[in-house]
C-alpha cells in the first residue's frame, strides 16, 4: 500500500485556528497504535489478516489514489500549510474505543452512519441502529467530534484512528437535499432560512406569501441560488449541499476508506469488519420508495439551462473528479 498521509498540527499564535502541515508516513510504522489484545481497524485496512478484507483493501486504494490525483492535479494540496479552523473539523466524529474517525456529509445515509457511531460510542447504552430515533441520531451531544479536542488530542487522532466518509453521485445528493428541505411541508425552519432568500433573489414578481413563507421554491430557483456569485460570498453553503471537498477536507485530510452511496451496504460492513465489531452489528438496510434515483434527477434537470448547468457543474466539479462519478449523460454543458 501506498504511504499514509497524517496531519502535524500547530497553534497559531493567538487565534483560534489549526496549522496543519501534511507529512508522509509508512502505514505499517510504530505510530499507528492497536487496543490492548487486538489490531486497530487502520492495520487491519493496511495489513489485512483476513483474505476477503484483502480484496476489498485493493478497491479503497484506488479511491484513495483518485483522491490524491485530483487533489494534485487541481494544485489543492501543492501548498505546505493550511489553516483549518475548529468548524473545520466539526464534520468529523470520533470514535474512541474502536480508533475510527467518521465524516459525516448529509444526504449521504448520514442519520444511520450517526446511528451505528451511537452504537459503538455508547458502550452498551445502544444495541440496534434502527431503534435509535432520527432525530436523537441528530443531537449534537450525542457524539463527540473532532473539533472538541485539544490540539495535540487533535494530531493524536487523525494520525492514529482510521479515518473514513461516504459520497455521493453530486448531482443526485444535490436533489436529495432539495426534495427534502424545499418540497416538504414540515421544513419550515429552511424555507423561514432559505426559502424566502431564494424567492426574494431568483423570483421575479413574488407574491407577499412566497416572500413572507417560501415553502414553494422551485428547483430551477435553488439551481439559480446557488449558481449565483453573491451566494457563498454571503455565506457558506449550507451542509445539506455544501461540497464534499468543503465538508471534510480530502485535499488535507487523508481518507483512509472512502465509502459510496452506491455500494453502501458492502462499504459500510467493510468498515464494521475491520472495526472488528461485524461479527454482531451490521449496517441498517430497508427500501426506500422515496429514495432519490438517477432516474428522478435526470427529470430535475431537465428545465435547467445548459448555461446554468454547467455553472452548477463548475460548483461541484471537484467532488465529481475527486470521487470518480463522470459527468451525467443527460447534463448539456456548454
Amino acid at each position: 500500500m501506498g504511504d499514509l498521509l497524517f496531519l502535524t498540527i500547530f497553534c497559531c499564535g493567538y487565534c483560534n485556528c489549526l496549522l496543519l502541515t501534511i507529512m508522509r508516513r509508512n502505514p505499517f510504522g510504530m505510530d499507528i497504535c492497536c487496543r490492548k489484545g487486538s489490531r486497530s481497524p487502520l492495520q487491519e485496512l493496511y495489513n489485512p489478516t483476513q483474505v476477503s478484507l484483502s480484496n476489498t483493501a485493493i478497491l479503497h486504494q484506488i479511491r484513495r489514489d483518485q483522491v490524491t490525483d485530483t487533489c494534485r492535479a487541481n494544485s489543492v494540496s501543492s501548498r505546505k500549510r493550511r489553516v483549518l479552523t475548529p468548524n473545520d473539523l466539526k464534520h468529523l466524529v470520533v470514535d474512541e474505543d474502536h480508533e475510527m474517525i467518521y465524516c459525516y456529509v448529509p444526504k449521504v445515509a448520514c442519520t444511520n452512519w450517526k446511528r451505528v457511531m451511537m452504537v459503538l460510542t455508547g458502550r452498551g447504552k445502544y444495541s440496534d441502529p434502527m431503534e435509535i430515533p432520527a432525530n436523537e441520531a441528530h443531537v449534537s451531544s450525542n457524539l463527540k467530534t473532532l473539533n472538541q479536542y485539544s490540539i495535540p488530542e487533535i494530531n493524536h487522532r487523525l494520525k492514529n484512528y482510521m479515518k473514513f466518509l461516504f459520497v455521493r453521485e453530486p448531482f443526485e445528493r444535490l436533489v436529495s437535499a432539495y426534495r427534502n428541505k424545499f418540497t416538504q411541508k414540515y421544513n419550515t425552519s429552511f424555507h423561514k432560512r432559505y426559502g424566502t432568500k431564494i424567492v426574494r433573489r431568483q423570483r421575479k414578481n413574488a407574491t407577499q406569501e412566497a416572500l413572507r413563507k417560501g415553502d414553494d421554491v422551485k428547483f430551477e430557483e435553488f439551481v439559480a441560488y446557488l449558481i449565483d456569485p453573491h451566494t457563498q460570498r454571503e455565506e457558506p453553503f449550507n451542509e445539506h449541499w455544501q461540497t464534499v471537498y468543503s465538508l471534510c477536507h480530502p485535499c488535507h485530510i487523508h481518507y483512509d476508506l472512502i465509502g459510496k452511496y452506491e455500494t453502501l451496504e458492502e462499504d459500510s460492513n467493510y468498515v464494521l469488519q475491520l472495526a472488528g465489531v461485524g461479527n454482531y452489528l451490521r449496517f441498517p438496510t430497508y427500501a426506500k420508495s422515496t429514495r432519490t434515483t438517477d432516474e428522478m434527477t435526470t427529470e430535475f434537470f431537465q428545465n435547467i439551462s445548459s448555461l446554468h448547468q454547467t455553472q452548477l457543474y463548475e460548483v461541484y466539479k471537484l467532488d465529481f473528479l475527486m470521487f470518480n462519478y463522470s459527468v451525467p449523460s443527460y447534463l448539456k454543458l456548454e
